[in-house]
């Protein structure tokens, strides 16, 4: 009985020193306790996170000597174990003596011989130690043995961007990128990896793998990603284009990139890519809409260059008119129809003739819906440029009607608190507002709230709430695009209100007036005085947020651009241009984003 009490008594004594007490005094910093039970738990185990504990404590303890002894005696008994022979190399290392902890380094990596997952957890092993050119040399040679020259990519690729070797890093990721399934994972590492600095090196092994390879078509799509990033749409259509003849692909690449290019408002290349699109494929599926956005193109530029030149308006009529001939008045050129309508209606002035066509076009298009209720909105704008509000307010609520709870229905009750704020119904428009604060498309809730709150800052002020009817009477003639007219109003208006809340607001819609005039430095101008006057107000954000635009896109100021959306990310770092201001300031910084 007694004996086995003392066995029970000597076997608690040992679990107790067992490897999570010695754990536990290593992490509170009591090592040499944790150095003495490791050192005894060595005699029976040499597993990974002994060996290693064992190891540091002897290194804060100054026990190399000692410890030295230790290891090597387990060189010679685990001498197939090729941890212990880093290890050895760790403590050579502590010594100063990097010969010697080079010798065992190698040892470690011959020792695991040809054995793929040795090599691969012994890379892993050295990684940990920080011990990353190691960890390359481990795990090179763990895809020579495996026969597969496309084995460990990722993680070498991680590896060489440790040690910034950044061009084999490029490299192995784009050999990973092989790998069905991995783009996505290329994209985010060379996003979290590579700086302003890395760009042009990128760009350089990119275009070298498109010569070596041409018919590998990820090469391609990672240059287009990159160039896209970077937008540089022209550089990114001659790739597509050379992919587009080599592999016969019928133009859907070029148009897809084209639709980019389009929305980041490269109109000229935009229309290159549609060109293409349509001369080489006429035969193809994608002939009558590229035929289209050709011209779509080309009418966003013309409609963006101030002032807008109305022969180029006429042009553009007549180049849908073209078209029209060639493909017909059909289901196929519908948005053509509309487009050429909204070119004689807010840029001719001949408001008429634009119904009519919208009046074909809803005819033609009777079994569509959507596109029906798009020519109605259309209709009601038109209603509203002719100052026939009743007529604009019936087509807006059919919509309402027939797209209830879809966005189309939410822009159509937008399109009517508009009208009864352009009327100076104040208090219905806001109750309309309010609702689609609610409405599940961003912009749509974003701008009713920005009127929303518009109105609730600056009527009830005075009995007549004139100021504000005065403000909104120049909002619609801005509507109605008469520019000119609408500028010269708000500097009458800024001087008679200079003091009153809406002051703020004059200067913010003469700024994007002026802009639109293509007075920049004027426009500047009333946006730092917001910026100065009113930071702390609702304009303060969207002012800074348009000055740095501003300064990125008309001043071609990169310095300064970035400086301002830094300044908007610090001052307001709630702000709804947060995320647009981010994006913008790291590739203005050269990183590449996704």
């Amino acid at each position: 009985m007694l004996a086995t009490l003392l066995i029970l008594g000597w076997s608690v004594a040992v679990a107790q020193e067992g490897p999570e007490l010695a754990e536990e005094y290593f992490k509170k910093g009591e090592f040499e306790k944790a150095y003495t039970i490791y050192q005894r738990l060595l005699k029976n185990d040499a597993g990974k996170q002994i060996v290693n504990r064992y190891v540091e404590s002897a290194v804060k303890l100054n026990k190399i000597g000692e410890a030295e002894k230790v290891i090597r005696r387990l060189v010679k008994t685990e001498d197939r174990n090729p941890y212990v022979f880093l290890q050895a190399g760790i403590l050579e290392e502590s010594r100063k003596d990097s010969a010697k902890a080079e010798d065992y380094f190698n040892k470690a990596i011959s020792v695991a011989g040809n054995n793929v997952p040795a090599l691969a957890e012994l890379s892993q092993d050295f990684a940990e130690k920080v011990k990353h050119d190691w960890a390359i040399k481990a795990l090179r040679k763990a895809r020579e043995a495996s026969k597969d020259p496309l084995a460990y990519a990722g993680e070498l690729a991680r590896l060489y961007g440790a040690v910034g070797q950044k061009e084999s890093m490029i490299d192995e990721l784009l050999q990973w990128g092989l790998i069905p399934g991995n783009r996505d994972n290329v994209q985010a590492t060379l996003q979290d990896n590579l700086k302003e600095a890395d760009q042009k090196l990128l760009e350089t092994v990119l275009y070298k793998k498109v010569q070596e390879s041409p018919n590998e078509m990820f090469y391609t799509e990672m240059l287009v990603w990159y160039l896209t990033q970077k937008k540089d749409f022209y550089k990114a259509f001659i790739q597509e284009r050379a992919l587009d003849k080599r592999l016969k692909l019928t133009g859907v690449r070029v148009y897809d990139l084209g639709a980019v290019a389009l929305q980041n408002k490269d109109y000229r290349n935009a229309a290159a890519m549609f060109e293409y699109v349509a001369k080489e494929y006429p035969q193809g599926q994608l002939y009558p809409f590229a035929r289209r956005l050709v011209i779509k193109a080309r009418e966003e530029q013309v409609k963006n260059t101030y002032p807008v030149d109305n022969a180029e308006i006429r042009k553009l009529i007549a180049d849908y008119q073209k078209m029209f001939q060639e493909l017909g008045k059909n289901n196929r050129t519908l948005e053509a129809l509309r487009s050429t309508a909204s070119l004689y209606a807010f840029f001719l002035n001949e408001k008429d003739t634009a119904l009519t066509i919208l009046t074909l076009a809803t005819d033609i298009g009777k079994n569509e819906k959507g596109f029906v209720d798009r020519c109605k909105l259309d209709m009601g704008d038109i209603y509203l440029l002719k100052s026939e509000p009743w007529e604009a307010t019936l087509l807006y609520s059919q919509v309402e009607k027939s797209q209830k709870e879809e966005p189309l229905g939410y822009e159509a009750k937008l399109k009517n608190a508009r009208l009864h704020y352009y009327k100076g119904e104040f208090s219905l428009a806001k109750e309309i507002l309010d609702i689609l604060k609610q409405a599940t498309t961003r912009e749509i809730a974003n701008d009713a709230s920005a009127l929303s709150l518009l109105i609730m800052d600056n009527t009830g002020l005075d009995s007549t709430e004139t100021a504000m009817r005065e403000y909104a009477a120049i909002d619609l003639m801005l509507f109605q695009n008469k520019v000119d007219s609408a500028a010269m109003q708000l500097s009458r208006l800024y001087t008679k209100y200079r003091d009153h809340s809406l002051a703020d607001d004059i200067l913010w819609l003469r700024a994007n007036t002026l802009l639109k005039q293509n007075k920049v430095d004027d426009a500047l101008q009333d946006l730092q005085k917001i910026t100065a006057d009113y930071s702390f107000d609702v304009l303060g954000d969207d002012a800074l947020f348009l000055t740095a635009k501003t300064f990125e896109e008309s001043r071609k100021d990169k310095p300064k651009a970035m400086e301002l959306y830094n300044q908007l990310l610090q001052k307001y770092p709630g702000s709804i241009f947060g995320a647009e201001a981010r994006k913008r300031f790291r590739l203005l910084r050269g990183d590449v984003i996704n």
